[in-house]
């Protein structure tokens, strides 16, 4: 299954025109996709367990903590990416029933290509704008799934109709009675977006915690952030295991740290939206 030459990386272009390639990771292992020269995404084909991105690590952890250890889920992910969650979910609870929506045909033939997924895996590939794909899933995946994640960038961007409570609650109707959207949102100073994000996912789903790197969750330097939110409540006994999983110095805000972090924050509405925070292009710098 793995490849392990790319003597030259692997590319393609996007229908806006970037490149999306794959390359060895200098750092970690394994390999990345780039799009647009932005990280995009870590895979291993190796160990498929290995999560060495910070932010989807986090992801993990939640991940980690659904249901039964080993139990099947039925998970939703909007941005495909090279499909490093859907592998963990893969490896860790073999069975799992698993959609990606993803927007660029040409990305995902890249990543099946160079990055094959595990013959077993039952992942099935939507092709399409992720809120439009989302709004038009089958009756059955409807109030169904145990997991859904919202993970899509337009390079370094959340495109602006995917940060709305429109959008989140087409998301929530995916979700089982006690279903977990997670969301990767990425900020910087002052955390004027994060702090509008999570107010609009509490908006729709009442229950939210936040995981970062401390300094981040401080709104002193760029970087991601991890909402997760049901409708249900999120067990308190998570809570020291997801400190502990880190990756660390990490940050759980629940309760009245949520509170305080979305005061006078108002949530996005389709009507004045706005893409997420352009980084620092030597964000990428290696």
């Amino acid at each position: 299954m793995a490849r392990a030459h790319l003597e030259e990386p692997a590319q393609t272009r996007l229908s806006d025109g970037s490149i999306a390639r794959v390359v060895p990771s200098r750092f970690a292992g394994g390999y990345e996709l780039e799009v647009a020269g932005t990280p995009q995404s870590h895979v291993d084909l190796d160990d498929p367990t290995h999560l060495h991105f910070e932010y989807v690590a986090r992801m993990g952890a939640v991940i980690d903590r659904l249901r039964m250890p080993g139990q099947p889920l039925t998970a939703i992910h909007l941005g495909g990416g090279a499909l490093t969650l859907p592998r963990y979910i893969e490896q860790t609870r073999p069975g799992s029933r698993q959609q990606v929506i993803e927007l660029e045909q040409p990305l995902i033939d890249l990543v099946r290509a160079e990055l094959p997924l595990a013959r077993s895996a039952q992942v099935r590939m939507r092709i399409g704008d992720a809120r439009a794909v989302a709004a038009k899933l089958p009756a059955g995946l409807q109030g169904a799934a145990d997991l859904v994640v919202s993970d899509v960038f337009a390079g370094a961007q959340t495109p602006a109709h995917l940060t709305t409570i429109e959008y989140f609650r087409v998301l929530a109707g995916l979700l089982a009675p006690d279903g977990v959207l997670l969301v990767n949102i990425a900020d910087g100073a002052g955390l004027a977006f994060a702090r509008r994000e999570v107010a609009t996912v509490r908006a729709v789903l009442s229950e939210v915690i936040v995981l970062a790197e401390v300094q981040t969750l401080k709104g002193r330097r760029f970087g991601n952030l991890v909402i997760a939110a049901s409708a249900a409540p999120l067990p308190v006994e998570w809570l020291p295991r997801l400190m502990a999983a880190g990756p660390h110095p990490a940050k759980v805000a629940q309760g009245d740290e949520i509170d305080a972090f979305v005061r006078g924050a108002v949530p996005v509405t389709d009507a004045d939206a706005t893409a997420s925070p352009k980084p620092s292009a030597s964000l990428f710098e290696r």
